[in-house]
């Protein structure tokens, strides 16, 4: 999956974004794929995504990969979106992302209009790579960011700088490339809101089309010990995120700032620049980030990629060796599979519709036992509104956001 589906954060939405005119009917159902590059030129301390920084195992992840394709070849329709996420799919050479993508066409089919979108770092970014992105079909750039302050860069040990990330938007522009995604972040220890504004007003004033922000978490999982350097750092207590309170004002700052500027807050960290339609939407929302929020299916490719079915969940084994292994002895690499019962069904449309200006529908609600009575209820303790149909969190929804599925609960 991509990074917007580990958020534990909620959107905020303006009664303009929750009304009729931006309501998300009209997305796409096809379904959409996924490929995992498990690939960094270094790891960031604070990333919990699967990545290995060896590249000798490139060309072995690469012809399974294909392997893989062939299993599914079959078994999707045609797809209206392909997401190379990772990982760091802008480090792979450019022979390596050239046989990937004849790959995926070779087996798969894609709409016409397809959105194709390649995540990348920006001091991967040179005109020539960029020329063979729009070669190979790639029309949308999700680059990581994170900060244009240094000293915040140097902490999160990214290995770019503000200036490099300032020239790669410039070489992106005058590639031609016109939905460009911008991944920030904010809620870092000792950052202030005015750091995380000025962050904020670089970004506007390079008019991304969309922008990603997220709150900086801590992965605390994992045994024996934490898996993320930042996390074995926070056990330690020489690193800490800041309270609860000053977390929600980050968040709401943040929503406030760029909704004031014409962004539409569709989904809890993400945000997009009026644009082309897509569906009823006249923005530049992502598509293929769309599609897990409504649960359309997904098939995601490479190791620790997810799909869905509809109703049936897989996931990949999180190790390059293992995924290469079950491929060469003609086996899918799928370290569990999940099937949902009716009633998680109905909690996870919930729980999903909730993150989206759409919310969820009267009809999903009235699935539940009292829906109606529980809808009633949250309205009259102004945590959701009823808006042509749906039902909205609130401001003060958001607050208690994380429970309001659990209120519906069988």
């Amino acid at each position: 999956m991509s990074r917007t589906v580990a958020s534990g954060q909620w959107s905020v939405v303006s009664e303009k974004q929750g009304g009729k005119q931006n309501r998300q009917e009209g997305n796409s159902t096809a379904p959409g794929l996924y490929v995992h590059i498990p690939f960094c030129k270094t790891k960031c301390p604070y990333c919990d995504f699967y990545s290995v920084t060896d590249p000798s195992l490139i060309s072995s992840f690469l012809a399974a990969l294909d392997q893989e394709t062939r299993l599914y070849r079959d078994q999707f329709p045609t797809f209206d979106s392909l997401f190379l996420g990772g990982g760091t799919p802008s480090w792979l050479s450019g022979a390596a992302l050239t046989e990937l993508m004849k790959n995926l066409r070779r087996h798969f089919t894609f709409a016409p209009d397809s959105e194709i979108t390649l995540e990348a770092n920006p001091d991967d970014i040179t005109a020539e790579k960029l020329r063979l992105f729009r070669d190979l079909g790639i029309n949308r750039l999700s680059l990581g960011v994170q900060s244009f302050d240094e000293a915040e860069l140097r902490f999160l040990r990214r290995r770019h700088t503000a200036r490099q990330t300032l020239a790669a938007i410039g070489l992106i522009r005058a590639a031609g490339f016109t939905n460009l995604g911008l991944d920030l972040m904010y809620g870092l220890p000792g950052q202030g809101p005015d750091a995380w504004l000025r962050t904020l007003e670089t970004a506007l004033s390079l008019a991304p089309e969309h922008l990603s922000c997220y709150q900086l978490t801590i992965e605390a999982g994992g045994t024996p010990a934490p898996r993320t350097p930042f996390a074995r750092r926070a056990a330690r207590g020489e690193i800490s995120l800041p309270d609860e309170e000053t977390q929600r004002e980050f968040f709401l700052l943040t929503a406030g700032f760029l909704t004031a500027r014409g962004y539409l807050h569709y989904e809890v960290a993400n945000f997009a620049r009026p644009g082309p339609q897509v569906g009823s939407l006249c923005y530049h929302v992502c598509r293929h980030n769309m599609k897990y929020w409504t649960r359309t299916p997904y098939l995601g490719l490479g190791p620790a990629a997810h799909s869905f079915d509809g109703r049936r969940r897989w996931w990949n084994f999180s190790s390059v060796e293992e995924y290469c292994a079950s491929l060469n002895a003609g086996e899918a690499p799928v370290a569990e599979t999940e099937t949902l019962t009716p009633a998680q069904i109905r909690l996870e449309t919930l729980a999903l519709g909730f993150r989206t200006c759409e919310g969820v529908s009267l009809a999903a609600i009235r699935e539940h036992p009292n829906g109606d009575a529980r809808v009633a209820s949250l309205t009259r303790a102004g945590l959701v509104r009823v808006d042509h149909g749906r039902v909205i969190a609130t401001l003060d929804g958001l607050v208690v956001a994380d429970r309001l599925p659990l209120e519906f609960g069988d």
